[in-house]
């Protein structure tokens, strides 16, 4: 449970039509706390307003998930996935052409199964297993099943990568500035995801760049704990409190 000083950054908690993290609603955000009252949280039909991290004297830090906070990411996820399908003729009965996952399919798709192998096993399973350049005919075989799916993961991981790397990829509006004002402020930031960690290494070290990076106070993801969710939520804001006992000198 985050402390009533630490405001939790997810996707959840971010209106999907808001272009800015500088406005807070509790439509929004969820801020689980008592002692923000200074920032009248009170009225859910009031309007959002601009939210400075400097105003709250109680606040204390800043918790980020990475993808669909830091980042816009399904988009690249399923622009790696189609890119992967091309590259290896990917072609479910009877289509002739490539598979390719359009914008509204995927976000279904994403919300019913979520992973990346799940999500094209269960595919393969409801609409056919494909013939591809890994199997001229479509694999019978759980082996064979598992080496298709195995070989396109992989490969469209190292494109999701390329894509990262490519300079065109940026974080959400608004994003560096909170981050910035927050550390100039005396709060204290930290990232933690789901996501295994050396996809969020590398999001975090050519989006908000390797100074930012090494400035967080807390970094963790889904490789350091034991369950992907909600331990490393959980495990932030513990270690979250350590840092701010530490930097009290034993108070706090």
């Amino acid at each position: 449970m985050a402390s009533p000083s630490t405001l939790i950054i997810s996707p959840q908690n971010l209106s999907s039509t808001s272009s800015s993290l500088f406005y807070y609603s509790p439509k929004f955000l969820t801020f689980p706390t008592k002692k923000l009252s200074s920032l009248s949280l009170t009225n859910t039909t009031a309007k959002p307003r601009p939210l400075s991290v400097s105003a709250s004297r109680s606040l204390q830090a800043l918790i980020f998930d990475c993808d669909g906070v830091i980042l816009e990411s399904e988009h690249l996820h399923r622009q790696a996935y189609n890119d992967a399908f091309a590259h290896f003729n990917v072609r479910c009965p009877p289509s002739s052409q490539p598979l390719n996952w359009d914008l509204q399919f995927y976000d279904v798709l994403q919300n019913l199964i979520g992973g990346g192998k799940p999500k094209m096993r269960w595919y393969f399973k409801e609409h056919g297993w494909p013939s591809s350049t890994i199997f001229e005919t479509p694999p019978e075989s759980d082996e064979e099943r598992a080496k298709l799916i195995d070989t396109l993961q992989d490969w469209k991981t190292e494109r999701y990568k390329e894509i990262i790397k490519s300079g065109t990829v940026e974080t959400r509006p608004g994003v560096l500035r909170l981050m910035d004002e927050a550390k100039a402020a005396g709060k204290m930031l930290a990232v933690c995801s789901a996501a295994t960690k050396s996809s969020v290494v590398l999001c975090l070290e050519n989006l908000i760049g390797m100074e930012r990076f090494k400035g967080l106070d807390c970094f963790l993801t889904g490789d350091d704990v034991k369950e992907k969710k909600p331990d490393p939520l959980s495990d932030s804001c513990q270690e979250i409190r350590r840092v701010r006992k530490r930097l009290l000198g034993g108070r706090g």
